[in-house]
């Protein structure tokens, strides 16, 4: 019976999501007959990895320093095969401005963007509006804000003592249209689910509230979008260096037939309402087979 250590937590803003996405793993990994031994993640977690003793790392981290590369770093010290992607795909992709500037050198179309201050966003229109402003290194669209056309001014809140989502940001030109998702499994784009809410974006609450998004999988579109959403997501998961399961992220503006890539996420949620497991299920891949292929799945570089 292999031994899997499930780790999740931690302390970055993401750490509820990350809580509700292990222990899930964990359940189903269970199910599947591993040796399960649960991690919530401390700056002690060489130690606490060392003292578990697993032959296998299902990585359910989510957020700065779990999902950039760093705990990839951790994992490959140690020499325990693990899930998701590697140390540098995992850097590159939660990068945004950089993982940009690899989908647009293969092809894949890109919003304009540009780096700025937190103090620049919020002392002038960095973009003519309407525009998005995104920490670059942050998930489950916390710190973003959107710049209306018509906009008195920039957004003040950037201004707030309790922000905490960094001082680098990125101004991006707001795609109008569908939102759209695609997961990865491997060499395989699973299906596109097309995501709508009531609220003014698809931000936190949508996300992860109980009723505060509706998921239509697969998505009501021309057959010819479709396919292309599913190429752009498997061409995104390669050209980063990917592997095991990622999701992808698009708008696609119908009145300029446009497919744009917003970022790819390389440790989706794995919670009750989330993408990944509900496109396997479409598929008719269980969660716990999911979550037994993601560990059979995993490795480390020697």
């Amino acid at each position: 019976m292999k031994r899997v250590a499930v780790v999740y937590g931690g302390w970055s803003s993401e750490r509820e999501i990350s809580v509700s996405s292990g222990t899930q793993m964990a359940r189903a990994a269970m199910a599947a007959g591993y040796d399960v031994v649960e991690i919530d993640a401390t700056r002690a977690l060489a130690r606490q990895i060392e003292a578990a003793d697993p032959e296998v790392i299902l990585n359910g981290l989510h957020g700065p320093w779990g999902e950039d590369g760093c705990v990839q770093g951790l994992f490959e010290v140690l020499g325990i095969p693990y899930t998701h992607s590697g140390v540098a795909a995992s850097a590159v992709a939660m990068d945004k401005r950089k993982s940009k500037a690899v989908y647009a050198q293969y092809g894949i179309d890109i919003a304009e963007d540009k780096a700025v201050t937190r103090a620049e966003a919020a002392a002038a229109h960095v973009l003519e509006p309407p525009y998005v402003i995104k920490p670059i290194a942050e998930g489950s669209s916390f710190g973003v804000v959107i710049v209306r056309e018509g906009s008195n001014g920039p957004p003040q809140q950037l201004l707030a003592e309790d922000w905490a989502y960094g001082d680098n940001l990125m101004a991006e030109k707001f795609i109008p249209g569908r939102e759209l998702s695609i997961a990865v499994m491997g060499d395989r784009a699973l299906a596109v689910t097309e995501i709508t809410t009531l609220r003014e974006f698809y931000d936190f609450d949508a996300k992860y509230a109980s009723g505060g998004s509706r998921h239509t999988v697969p998505a009501d579109l021309p057959k010819r979008v479709e396919e292309a959403a599913l190429e752009a997501s498997l061409k995104a998961h390669q050209a980063l260096g990917c592997r095991g399961v990622t999701r992808s992220d698009f708008r696609y503006d119908e009145e300029k037939d446009r497919l744009v890539i917003l970022e790819t996420n390389t440790q989706p949620g794995m919670t009750p309402t989330s993408l990944v497991p509900e496109q396997a299920a479409y598929l008719g891949i269980a969660f716990e087979d999911l979550v037994a292929w993601m560990i059979e799945d995993a490795s480390c570089p020697r």
